[in-house]
């Protein structure tokens, strides 16, 4: 018997490692992610058998359906349903009526997946909770009226252990954040404390750095209506456009955002010394974000939202007076964007800093002007590590063309 739940264990495992390889690579090449899973896998076993000894009809308190809650919070639904599927399998092979034990949980995980949706909102927290306590007395009573045609052998009693497991799904927030802290991960609650513009650091952005912080600011909605458009991460995606220029803190009058009058300190610099600086706000952001403890999804978009462009504005000056100057000083080191969210701010940032320059815009000139652009980026193949197809591509264009539209207050022109 013990040989062969071993053998159930180890084939119920495999199966899930076989699943993420095929359909989840991203998350099965990552050992972090890996463990994150199996953890929640063993928890959830562990728990339930600890009860069921102590009492077989204590099986029902054990509030597993926290553990689809983490999974869908951190990865996603399809994997989270799988995760509470072998973890249903492995206990129902050790407790009395494995059956009924299948059917309810199953259905408690099915709405534990579907119901939640912004958990970090805790009046969705509530309800999600209560439609799940809600599924296990409707789907208890549904078994005993299908295998015994008799409701008064429902044992109402049971219904306590179902609402003891509500309560304790209520923990799943407390939980989040440690798992947050133990795997290095990142949830829509963290990513809502770091989008307030109040936290120290962006709040130092805005006082040594106050034009980067307002071109932060329109990066940020711009990124996030082109991100909901094309159904990506759109708070992710916010929340690292407000961080992606972090790094001009160390140096904010070397970039002309924050400069006054038309004296520039560059102006007393080569092109290389001056490409140098405006590199380096890379480095430095990095730097700060992992000093101020950012996680590495939002350091990410610090990383990529240059690419490997080049600093043209200073590599055009250098060539005007050395043609044989070596390109590489003047190319951000990259990486490129991998991920759709990155690119999305990749494009965002480029086109809202150069619609600076713009001196008399029209419809048809921010048209040109942002196709010009994200064509470039394509051309230089700053998204051939992404996930981002053409299609969307140009739905970010559109997006970002109207958007510009409405910034610039484009009207008809009235007669006089």
């Amino acid at each position: 018997i013990q040989i062969g739940y071993l053998l159930l264990v180890f084939t119920l495992l495999l199966i899930s490692m076989i699943y993420l390889y095929k359909f989840r690579y991203a998350v099965f090449e990552d050992d972090n992610n890996i463990t994150f899973i199996f953890l929640n896998i063993s928890l959830s076993v562990i728990m339930s058998l600890i009860l069921a000894d102590i009492n077989p009809r204590l099986i029902y308190v054990a509030p597993i359906c926290i553990f689809p809650l983490l999974t869908k919070t951190f990865f996603d639904s399809r994997i989270a349903f799988f995760v509470h599927i072998v973890s249903v399998l492995i206990i129902s092979f050790t407790v009395l009526n494995g059956f009924e034990y299948i059917f309810i949980q199953i259905l408690a995980g099915i709405i534990s997946i579907l119901s939640t949706s912004q958990i970090y909102k805790r009046a969705n927290l509530f309800i999600s909770v209560a439609q799940i306590t809600l599924m296990y007395f409707l789907g208890y009573i549904v078994f005993y009226l299908l295998s015994s045609g008799n409701i008064e052998k429902v044992d109402f009693f049971q219904f306590g252990y179902f609402l003891s497991n509500g309560m304790l799904t209520l923990f799943v927030l407390p939980l989040i954040y440690f798992y947050e802290k133990i795997f290095s991960l990142v949830s829509d609650v963290s990513l809502l404390e770091l989008s307030d513009t109040n936290s120290p650091l962006l709040k130092d952005l805005s006082d040594k750095a106050p034009g980067t912080f307002h071109h932060s600011l329109q990066v940020a909605n711009l990124s996030e209506a082109c991100a909901n458009e094309i159904n990506a991460n759109a708070l992710l995606t916010r929340v690292g456009a407000l961080y992606h220029d972090i790094g001009k803190i160390k140096k904010p009058n070397f970039f002309s955002e924050n400069q006054k009058g038309s004296i520039s300190p560059h102006d007393e610099l080569s092109p290389e010394e001056s490409a140098k600086i405006i590199i380096d706000h890379v480095s430095d952001g990095i730097s700060l974000g992992k000093k101020n403890k950012l996680p590495d999804r939002i350091l990410d978009f610090i990383r990529t939202h240059h690419g490997t462009s080049k600093v043209y504005f200073f590599y055009k000056k250098q060539i005007e007076l050395y043609p044989n100057s070596d390109i590489k000083k003047f190319v951000y080191q990259g990486p490129k964007p991998f991920s759709k969210e990155t690119s999305i701010v990749m494009m965002a940032d480029s086109i809202e800093a150069a619609s600076k320059s713009l001196k008399e815009p029209s419809f048809e000139i921010l048209e040109e002007f942002v196709h010009k652009i994200i064509n470039q980026q394509m051309d230089e193949g700053q998204f051939i590590n992404t996930n981002i197809t053409f299609s969307k591509i140009e739905a970010v264009k559109k997006v970002l063309i109207r958007k510009l539209v409405n910034i610039y207050q484009l009207r008809i022109e009235y007669p006089n």
